[in-house]
């Protein structure tokens, strides 16, 4: 049988009016959130695999909460990554509202590959409870044709998932949500750059002025106990102080597998009538083959190097030069030496690699001033989000936490290393400082441990060395 022909069956006005009915209830009973469409930059050409995403703008809009009794999916799990949330989220918007509001702003923009209706993979902003959730699914024909059409969009949500996408909509509210979410690098950068100061404390008669390495050994695994025989005239007995490579994280000798690249002097002693006999013991029972020989002098060398003031911003081990000796007679050298820094690029210790020969007063002690491409640069403040740029190595990356008391800058989607001494530019702020230390472990999520995984995993079926499977 027909349908009553004195009934107007899905005629646009009958449409219109159960639109604008829709769009009224949702505007009585929803709640504003924003829609988030994502920017595809780039993908993989093979699988079409999104390699780099982002979300730059936002488009308020009403939508009514479908999941009136709360989240649904599986809520908080306790997994060997951490604290999951694994929530979801039904929201319902007019048809009508996204195709004449959102899609007309949206159609133009570049690398947006769908723009007449929302589509799997943009996101939604709640603010009920401040969360972003990712669109998985959008039903588009529930319910099922009324009046011959459709009237709203369902989207179907999971909690967002962060993954080094870009997020940078200009709204603060939704971009502060990934601010300490992903792989994280901690930058220490140089505030301020002042030179080391030290003295020299005493002049000693028959000290060690020098310490040769004979041999530097091979498999040191920690700092050794270096031994100087004692002083026969009861007097200030000398100190020594090995720098190792790779061992001794304080120290930039370009060795490798462990050697003892240098012995210092720590105290030069006095009172030495013929050199002294020289021990090296490693605590660890693993490095071998080092040794060296000890050289003295009665005319006169330096004994002592006290630090008045470490300085700052040094991102290598200065040098010091020690003034001539007043009398500068034959065989008469100038003391030198050198001094460590720590992680804040301070200078903490100061030893002598040569003591000298021919002082008869105590001399000035001269540090080098810092040095590099970022020292004494130190301006502006960065701003959240922004990208920086190393000035020498080209890399990229967008800040997350910059805290101007400690000089430390939280930064992530990080294309390539940056380099100890350069400076970094904003690219909003125009904030420029240098790169005092670069920290590759994530400070801030103690679960983003991607390194610790790739090297455990390795230790277990490693392919760079051998078929684990076959033979080797």
């Amino acid at each position: 049988m027909a349908l009553n022909p004195y009934f107007l069956q899905g005629s646009k006005s009958e449409q219109s009016l159960v639109q604008s009915l829709i769009n009224e209830q949702l505007r009585m009973y929803g709640v504003d959130v924003y829609y988030i469409p994502r920017r595809y930059i780039q993908k993989n050409t093979i699988i079409r695999e999104v390699i780099e995403s982002k979300f730059d703008a936002a488009y308020p809009i009403e939508a009514y909460v479908d999941s009136y009794e709360g989240y649904g999916g599986q809520g908080t799990l306790l997994s060997k990554f951490g604290i999951q949330n694994v929530d979801d989220l039904t929201l319902v918007i007019s048809r009508d509202r996204y195709e004449t509001y959102i899609e007309p702003l949206i159609k133009n923009i570049p690398n947006i590959e769908l723009t007449t209706r929302p589509k799997e993979g943009d996101l939604i902003y709640f603010p009920l409870g401040d969360r972003l959730f990712e669109i998985k699914y959008v039903e588009h024909e529930q319910p099922f044709y009324q009046l011959k059409k459709n009237y709203v969009y369902q989207l179907r949500c999971e909690l967002f998932r962060y993954e080094d996408e870009v997020l940078d909509t200009g709204v603060e509210t939704i971009d502060d949500e990934v601010e300490q979410l992903g792989y994280i690098q901690t930058l220490t950068l140089i505030g301020s750059a002042t030179t080391a100061t030290a003295t020299a404390s005493y002049v000693a008669t028959g000290g060690v002025n020098r310490i040769y390495m004979t041999n530097m050994g091979a498999g040191y695994q920690a700092q050794p106990l270096i031994g100087i025989s004692s002083s026969p005239a009861g007097s200030a007995n000398a100190v020594g102080v090995a720098s190792v490579s790779t061992s001794w994280t304080d120290c930039d000798t370009g060795l490798t597998d462990g050697k003892i690249a240098a012995i210092h002097i720590s105290n030069a002693g006095a009172g030495y009538t013929e050199a002294p006999w020289l021990t090296i013991q490693d605590p660890t029972g693993y490095g071998v083959g080092a040794a060296g020989t000890v050289g003295i002098t009665t005319l006169g060398s330096i004994g002592v190097v006290t630090l008045v003031g470490g300085g700052s911003g040094y991102t290598t081990h200065p040098t010091f030069t020690v003034s001539a000796p007043g009398s500068v007679g034959v065989g008469s050298t100038s003391a030198y030496g050198i001094g460590y820094i720590n992680s804040a690029g301070v200078v903490t210790t100061a030893y002598i690699t040569n003591a000298g020969v021919g002082y008869s007063e105590v001399p000035t002690v001269t540090f080098e001033a810092p040095t590099g491409a970022g020292v004494g640069v130190g301006t502006g403040s960065y701003v959240f989000n922004e990208t920086i740029t190393g000035q020498t190595s080209g890399a990229t990356a967008r800040v997350k936490e910059w805290d101007s008391v400690n000089n430390t800058l939280e930064i992530s989607i990080v294309d390539k290393k940056f380099v100890v001494g350069e400076t970094i530019r904003g690219s909003n702020s125009g904030a420029l400082y240098g790169i005092l230390k670069v920290n590759t472990d994530d400070l801030v999520d103690a679960f983003a441990e991607n390194d610790v995984f790739q090297t455990e995993g390795d230790s277990i079926l490693d392919f760079t060395e051998k078929n684990p499977f076959g033979i080797p």
